[in-house]
């Protein structure tokens, strides 16, 4: 039976280079691929040889047959995407691309080139992959990370019940071990070194920040205490050390999601979902401590525009009606014919649902403005306007979430676009946006490069782009040799930061996380201050 692309699909496409059938797509040379919510196999195509299951870093293409959830759905899901989509090259014309290893090999005296990165979640780690698989060039990658800890958007984004999702990390964790990578955590440039310091013992510098702000409503009372930007609470319930001292309100019945999108659908699940569930993730002690004591019974998502125009990706949606002990209802009717879209049938099948009593719900909401967060000291509605109409409402609630949008924010020194969150750039290669004139030596990759959009793969290729401008100027010699050595760079780090940390110190900290987790049943334990996990890498440094 045909293989099936299911929910946890991270878009990174290392399946479509090993299909030996070309059934997968979209691929990354396709249009569609930038906008695409997942992969696709194709039933009719797949000759059933398991080698894209074999590489998926995320287990989400199993067979056909499988004992999974939903396995149905996803089975229609894939061959419906090639309905709508249908193939114009015969099967089998595929010729499955050489690893960079191979692609690049034949260079008998392969040119240096050191390459600092800012940052430690896919986009850096996938570009530092990049540029240490070449054979053409002898590459030398430094990773600065300013927390302890590094995975950026996959140890702090990714919900603790998507475990599946963040077994990617295993893909980091073998670049990190490659020759030529040195990471320096507990670093942060622009504070412990500058950016200028960095680009003189490297030929360039990759910024993959990421999207630390996020974006507001705009309207009275947002301000308000008991409203927050959905970010902070990711980031709290994921243990980010910057966020693990922040409070919610969970005192009230009711809270309220502003937007539609993947992060909303998140936050909700894990305002509602079962503690005990919870309690076998990785979610942060603290935050399972106060979800434990959580009175909230419903949580509303409210989407701007109609339910055609749901941001969340169809496989979210999809999961999120089979969590049991929670209603997943839709305020209104949705109709949908049988051509109508996968994620508007879903919907329209929740429209349909009618609440279980002692069940905690999830209403999603469309059509539907805010206009003001009101309350006497803190939120306690969310004054609504209908989007055609302009009936206005009011919803009570003690929490609200604006899942609106991550916004990125400047980097000293780098020309950034303040209306799309992002550093000014051309396929990744930093610009002046007045004459349009490279800064030398700089780049950028991910949100910070395109805004806060895709999932974790399509970091992959954004990365990739970025490497192949950086490699286009070192072989053109528009980069500057660097004057000082690595071992110089190590040496102001020391200097600076004398409890630096190293690669072998993250793989101690990962090890206590995961050590601490078996004993507790869970995935891992997290660490969430900095002292503490300084502290676990030094006792391991005297154990070894």
């Amino acid at each position: 039976m045909a293989y099936v692309v299911t929910q946890n699909c991270c878009n990174d496409a290392t399946c479509v280079a090993v299909c030996p059938v070309d059934c997968i797509h979209p691929t990354p040379a396709e249009r569609e691929y930038r906008r695409t919510e997942m992969l696709y196999i194709d039933p009719a195509a797949c000759i059933d040889c398991g080698a894209c299951s074999d590489v998926c870093p995320v287990d989400a293409i199993v067979p056909g047959d499988a004992v999974v959830p939903d396995i149905d759905r996803y089975r229609d899901i894939n061959a419906e995407y090639f309905q709508r989509n249908p193939r114009t090259a015969s099967p089998g014309a595929h010729v499955q691309p050489l690893p960079p290893a191979i692609a690049t090999a034949g260079v008998s005296d392969p040119p240096p080139l050191r390459v600092a990165i800012v940052g430690s979640g896919p986009s850096a780690f996938y570009a530092a992959e990049e540029l240490l698989a070449r054979r053409d060039i002898a590459a030398e990658v430094t990773m600065f990370e300013r927390l302890p800890v590094a995975g950026g958007l996959v140890r702090f984004g990714v919900a603790p019940d998507h475990w599946h999702t963040k077994t990617v990390d295993r893909v980091f964790d073998r670049t990190a071990r490659r020759d030529g990578f040195t990471f320096h955590l507990g670093v942060e440039v622009g504070r412990d070194v500058t950016v200028e310091e960095v680009l003189g013992h490297h030929h360039a510098v990759i910024h993959a920040s990421g999207a630390s702000g996020d974006r507001r409503l705009g309207v009275p009372g947002e301000d308000l205490p008991g409203s927050h930007a959905a970010r902070e609470f990711v980031a709290w319930y994921n243990g980010h050390p910057d966020h693990a001292d922040r409070s919610f309100d969970l005192a009230g019945s009711r809270a309220v999601v502003v937007g539609n999108g993947n992060v909303a659908l998140d936050v909700a699940r894990i305002l509602v979902s079962d503690v005990e569930t919870l309690r076998r993730t990785d979610i942060a002690d603290h935050a399972l401590s106060a979800l434990a004591d959580s009175r909230i019974e419903e949580v509303v998502v409210l989407g701007r525009r109609g339910p055609e125009h749901a941001a969340c990706t169809t496989p979210e949606l999809l999961a999120l009606g089979s969590l049991p002990g929670i209603d997943v209802l839709v305020d209104g009717v949705v109709d949908a014919g049988p051509d109508a879209p996968t994620k508007l049938q879903i919907l329209a099948d929740y429209s349909r649902r009618t609440p279980t009593p002692g069940n905690r719900r999830i209403v999603l909401r469309f059509g539907c403005t805010p206009t003001e967060a009101a309350g006497a000291g803190r939120v306690e509605a969310l004054l609504v306007a209908d989007t055609e109409s302009g009936a206005r409402d009011s919803i009570e609630c003690g929490l609200v979430l604006r899942a609106v949008g991550y916004r990125g924010l400047p980097i000293p020194g780098l020309p950034f676009d303040d209306a799309g969150g992002t550093v000014a750039n051309v396929a990744g290669r930093v610009v002046e946006p007045d004459t349009g004139n490279p800064v030398a030596g700089q780049y950028v990759a991910g949100w910070i490069k395109r805004g806060a959009t895709g999932v974790i793969g399509t970091n992959r290729y954004c990365a990739a782009e970025t490497v192949e401008s950086l490699l286009a100027d070192h072989r053109e010699g528009r980069l500057t040799t660097p004057a000082g050595s690595t071992a110089d760079l190590t040496a102001l780090v020391r200097a600076r930061r004398p409890d630096a940390l190293g690669g072998g110190d993250w793989r101690a900290i990962d090890r206590h996380e995961r050590e601490q987790g078996r004993t507790a049943g869970r995935p891992r334990v997290k660490i969430v201050d900095a002292a503490v996990a300084f502290e676990v890498a030094a006792a391991a440094r005297v154990s070894r």
